[in-house]
């Protein structure tokens, strides 16, 4: 260490280099500093804001985690399937009304059936359809069932044939939109949607197949979600040949859109549908179908006749059958609902007390 110099308070030293005061030299007071308390509703509202993101990241996590498994285990319908049998059929509705004997058991025993629900516009009209579609998928939730509904209501339906009707564009994309937003909303429900029944199929006939399509294609995209299985127009057997009616479906298919249903409304056998089914799904890259065997258990008609033929009976129940093409076969077209007024038949879709009990001569009681 080095001396430092003497000065008038006392001798010291510098110790390489850092300089000690004096112990009896005063050090500089300085100002004390005052802080400033963060006021007590700006902690509660940091609290709030806090618990509000950890909270909504949570619901985050969860969301993510519950699709991700919904995704997973969602399956499509197959052989052994269990469809729900709406409260809200016509048969149920035969049913409560009463009738003769024969009536009443037509009634109730094709209430009973696993079938698909028609949603239309002239039924179940927009600001109605989605509760309806709510209301359905509460019974399957209840019964542990799949949900199977056909949309129909699209502009210019049937081509203006018996079951004329349907929306305009605007008011069919508002419909379409309340049906799909309501199929979304029950995920944890197995939900089959057939579109528009011969829309494709009649199209040529018609001479609107590019309307038709962009029509398609728009409700599909409004009615797609999670173990939502969509199904389009496939004609039958007896119809358009598999070539054309396989060049009909390609312009509509796409994601979301598991294949197409052959025989709705019709009478075919399930053997030739199956074929026809396959002959459809080789030439669209192994798409998948559902056959509507719900009045096909007499076979068509030797004349083809489709509007209410005499002499037809039920056929097989829903999830009877299915390979590796068709996904299972279906209750498509409620039996007792008339083609149309023709063979002594009421208004399409109208309960028809006598055509249910011709349907379900056969049926086990």
């Amino acid at each position: 260490m080095r001396k430092r110099p003497r000065s008038d308070a006392s001798r010291q030293y510098v110790v390489t280099g850092h300089y000690e005061p004096p112990a009896d030299v005063p050090r500089p007071a300085s100002a004390p500093r005052r802080r400033r308390r963060m006021p007590r509703w700006a902690w509660i509202a940091l609290i709030v804001a806090g618990v509000a993101l950890l909270v909504a990241a949570i619901s985050l996590i969860v969301s993510l985690v519950m699709n991700g498994v919904q995704l997973l285990t969602a399956r499509p319908p197959g052989v052994g399937t269990a469809f729900v049998a709406p409260d809200e059929s016509k048969a149920a509705r035969a049913a409560a009304a009463g009738g003769s004997v024969d009536e009443l058991a037509a009634a109730e025993y094709l209430a009973a059936q696993p079938t698909a629900y028609w949603l239309t516009p002239e039924q179940d009209p927009i600001g109605a359809v989605g509760q309806r579609v709510l209301d359905i998928a509460h019974e399957a939730r209840e019964s542990d069932t799949a949900l199977a509904v056909v949309v129909y209501g699209l502009p210019g339906r049937d081509c203006g044939n018996h079951s004329a009707g349907g929306l305009d564009e605007a008011d069919y994309a508002t419909w379409t939109t309340q049906i799909g937003n309501a199929l979304r909303s029950v995920r944890d429900v197995k939900k089959v949607v057939v579109v528009e029944p011969d829309s494709l199929a009649l199209a040529p006939q018609c001479g609107n197949v590019a309307e038709r399509v962009e029509q398609l294609r728009g409700s599909i995209g409004r009615l797609t979600g999670t173990d939502t299985w969509v199904y389009v127009d496939g004609g039958h057997s007896n119809w358009l040949g598999a070539d054309a009616m396989a060049d009909l479906i390609r312009q509509v298919v796409g994601p979301g859109v598991r294949g197409f249903a052959t025989n709705v409304s019709n009478f075919n056998d399930t053997y030739d549908e199956f074929d026809y089914a396959h002959a459809l799904s080789e030439r669209l890259g192994g798409l998948h179908a559902l056959v509507d065997t719900s009045r096909n258990g007499s076979g068509a008609p030797a004349d083809d006749e489709w509007c209410n033929p005499p002499g037809r009976t039920v056929g097989d129940p829903s999830g009877t059958y299915g390979d590796d093409v068709v996904d299972t076969n279906l209750w498509i077209k409620p039996p007792g609902e008339s083609d149309g007024p023709c063979n002594g038949g009421p208004a399409a879709g109208v309960w028809w007390p006598a055509g249910a009990v011709e349907l379900t001569r056969d049926a086990p009681r």
